[in-house]
C-alpha cells in the first residue's frame, strides 16, 4: 500500500510514467480525511482533514510541488515499473532468491542465486548490485551492515478484506479510519483496535489490527482462525448487511530501524533493507523511491565515463542521513496516537474505568468540558502525520556532490513539529530546486521549474544579465561531456516570471545562476555574476563529479 506523496511523485513524473501512474491511482479527493469512530458505520469521533485538504495548508502544498498526493497500492505500481525496466533492457526474474555475495575486485561483484522453482543455482557476473530486498535483506546480511535498532514497538496483523462500503463511506470520505470500542469487553487480544485502511475505492480494504498494550505477542491467543478473524472484521465494518471476504492474513513487526551506511563497494542498499519503520506520514515506498532517484543518475554519469566512481560515495552519505530521519519521525507518528487513546480511555484495562472515562465526555460541567478539551487537543497532535510537508520536502544532503565551498552558513531549518509541517524553501546547495510555475512572453501551458530541470542531465537556471552562464555551461558541457541544460528566467527571458515567485524564491540576483543536479536538487549557487564564470562553473562541475 502507497501512499504517494509529492517527492516520488516528482520522480515517475521525471522519467514519463507520472500520467500512467495517475490514471490507475486514487486520486487524492479520495484520500480527503482520516476519521475515528466506533465503526465504519458506527458514531464518529473525529475527523482530520489529510493530504494537503486542509484549507490552512491547501497552498503550501500547491506551492511546493506541479504533482499531487495519490494512493497507488504497491501492487499496482510495481508492474508498471516492471515494464518500463523490460523496455530498458533489463532481464527481469521471479522466484529468484539470492544465496552469497562476494566482491573478487573493485569493478566486479559475484552474486549465487537460486532458482525457486527448479532449486537449480547459478553465478551472475556484474559491475554493481542494488539490494532493495526488503526488511529482511539478504544482501544486507551478506555485507554485514551494522543496524540501529531502537525497541519495536510491537506487531500488527493485516487482513486484506474485499468488501462494498460504498454506502458507508459516503459521507465519511477518507482512506484512514481508527476504529475502536473503550467500552467492549473480552476484545480479541490480537485485535483491541483497528485502522481500516481504503486499498481500491470503495470496495478493498486493509484491516490493521493493533494488540492490546502489554499483550503477550507470543502467546497462543495471538493466533486466530478465519471465522474468527472474519467475525472481528464484521465488528469493524458494523453493517449485517456486508458480506466480507478476507483475501489474505499476515503480521508484521513495528521497527525503528536504520543501516549505519547504505554501500559497501560497489554493492548498494535502499529501501526496506536500509530503513523499517510503521507507514505513518506515508515514508515508506515513498522515500525508497527516493533513494533510487538519487543513486540512478549517479550510476549512469560513471558507466558512461561522464563522473569518477568517487561520486557513488555521496549516496550513502546523502542518502543516510535521510533514513535516520525518516524512521524517527514515522515512530513518532505512531507514538502521537497514545495521546487520545489514553484520554478517551483505552489505555485503561479495567472496563468500568473505560465506561467512567467515557460518561465524562456527555458531562455538561467542568469535568466533561476538560474531557472535550483534551481529546480535542490529543487530535490535533497527530495532525503532523497528515500534513507533514517538512519531512516530505526538507531534506538536506551534504556531500562532495554538492559544492558548498563559497557558500554561507547553512540556512535553519524551523524547530519542533513545525520542521514536519512546514516547507522551508530555499535554492541553497544540498536543498531541492524550489517549484515555481513560469511561462513563455506569448502566453502557453505554464511549465514548471521541477520540469525545466531533471531528465537525467544537469540544468542551469540564471536571469537578465546571465548569458555569460548560459554560455559558459554550452562551454563546460563540450569539456565534459556533460549536458546541462540552461535557462533564462525574468523579463523577456526563455520563461517569463509572470507571477514573481521565482524572483522570491530563486535567492540570487538576476545575473547569479543555480545550477541543478540530474536528480532536482541544487548543487551549487552563485548570488551574482563573477569576473570569469566559464572557468568558476567548470571548476563546479568538475568537483562534484568527482573528475
Amino acid at each position: 500500500m502507497v501512499i504517494t506523496i509529492l517527492t516520488p511523485t516528482e520522480c515517475l513524473r521525471d522519467i514519463g510514467l507520472e500520467q500512467e501512474c495517475l490514471d490507475i491511482a486514487t486520486p487524492s479527493h479520495n484520500m480527503s480525511h482520516t476519521r475515528w469512530c466506533r465503526s465504519m458505520a458506527g458514531d464518529e469521533f473525529a475527523r482530520v482533514y489529510s493530504w494537503g485538504y486542509d484549507p490552512k495548508h491547501k497552498g503550501s502544498y500547491e506551492a511546493a510541488s506541479p504533482c499531487e498526493h495519490v494512493d497507488l497500492p504497491q501492487t499496482l505500481l510495481e508492474p508498471i515499473l516492471t515494464k518500463r525496466a523490460i523496455h530498458k533492457g533489463w532481464s527481469v526474474r521471479f522466484s529468484t532468491r539470492l544465496l552469497h555475495l562476494n566482491q573478487p575486485s573493485p569493478d566486479m561483484v559475484i552474486s549465487e542465486v537460486m532458482d525457486d522453482l527448479t532449486q537449480a543455482t547459478y553465478k551472475i557476473q556484474s559491475r554493481y548490485v542494488f539490494g532493495c530486498d526488503g526488511a529482511r535483506s539478504q544482501v544486507v546480511r551478506e555485507l554485514g551492515i551494522p543496524l540501529i535498532k531502537k525497541p519495536g514497538q510491537g506487531l500488527a496483523l493485516n487482513v486484506l478484506v474485499r468488501a462494498d462500503l460504498t454506502h458507508l463511506i459516503a459521507n465519511r470520505i477518507g482512506n484512514l479510519h481508527w476504529v475502536f470500542r473503550p467500552e467492549e469487553m473480552n476484545a480479541p487480544p490480537w485485535a483491541w483496535a483497528a485502522i481500516v485502511r481504503m486499498v481500491r475505492p470503495w470496495n478493498e480494504w486493509m484491516f490493521i489490527f493493533l494488540p492490546a498494550p502489554g499483550a503477550d505477542l507470543t502467546a497462543d491467543a495471538m493466533d486466530a482462525s478465519h471465522d474468527e478473524y472474519l467475525s472481528r472484521v464484521k465488528e469493524v465494518i458494523g453493517d449485517d448487511s456486508v458480506q466480507p471476504e478476507i483475501l489474505h492474513v499476515g503480521k508484521w513487526w513495528i521497527n525503528e530501524t536504520v543501516a549505519e551506511y547504505y554501500s559497501d563497494g560497489n554493492v548498494f542498499c535502499f529501501g526496506d533493507s536500509t530503513h523499517r519503520h510503521p507507514p505513518f506520514n506515508g515514508l515508506g515506498s515513498n522515500t525508497c523511491i527516493q533513494d533510487a532517484f538519487n543513486l540512478a543518475w549517479k550510476i549512469d554519469y560513471v558507466m558512461s565515463g561522464k563522473a569518477g566512481s568517487r561520486l557513488l560515495e555521496s549516496f550513502s552519505k546523502e542518502r543516510q542521513p535521510v533514513g535516520v530521519d525518516i524512521i524517527t519521525r514515522a515512530n513518532q507518528g505512531l507514538r502521537d496516537h497514545i495521546h487520545w487513546q489514553k484520554t478517551i480511555g483505552m489505555l485503561e484495562p479495567d472496563r468500568m474505568k473505560r465506561l467512567e472515562i467515557l460518561a465524562e465526555f456527555d458531562d455538561l460541567g467542568e469535568k466533561g468540558k476538560r474531557r472535550r478539551k483534551e481529546f480535542q487537543t490529543a487530535i490535533e497532535t497527530t495532525k503532523t502525520e497528515f500534513h507533514g510537508l517538512g519531512i516530505e520536502m526538507n531534506q538536506r544532503y551534504i556531500s562532495d556532490a554538492v559544492y558548498l565551498v563559497d557558500q554561507g552558513p547553512q540556512p535553519e531549518l524551523p524547530e519542533g513539529a513545525c520542521q514536519v509541517k512546514t516547507h522551508h524553501i530555499t535554492t541553497y546547495p544540498g536543498r531541492r530546486l524550489p517549484h515555481v510555475w513560469v511561462n513563455t512572453r506569448a502566453p502557453g501551458r505554464p511549465i514548471s521549474t521541477i520540469d525545466l530541470a531533471g531528465h537525467g542531465r544537469f540544468c542551469l537556471l540564471t536571469g537578465p544579465g546571465g548569458q555569460a552562464w548560459k554560455e559558459a555551461a554550452q562551454e563546460a558541457a563540450k569539456v565534459t561531456g556533460v549536458e546541462i541544460a540552461s535557462y533564462s528566467i525574468g523579463w523577456k527571458q526563455d520563461y517569463e516570471d509572470v507571477y514573481f515567485d521565482w524572483a522570491h524564491k530563486r535567492e540570487v540576483d538576476e545575473d547569479g545562476c543555480i545550477l541543478v543536479r540530474p536528480d532536482r536538487f541544487v548543487a551549487w549557487r552563485s548570488i551574482l555574476m563573477v569576473a570569469d564564470p566559464g572557468t568558476k562553473l567548470l571548476q563546479v562541475l568538475k568537483s562534484i563529479l568527482s573528475l
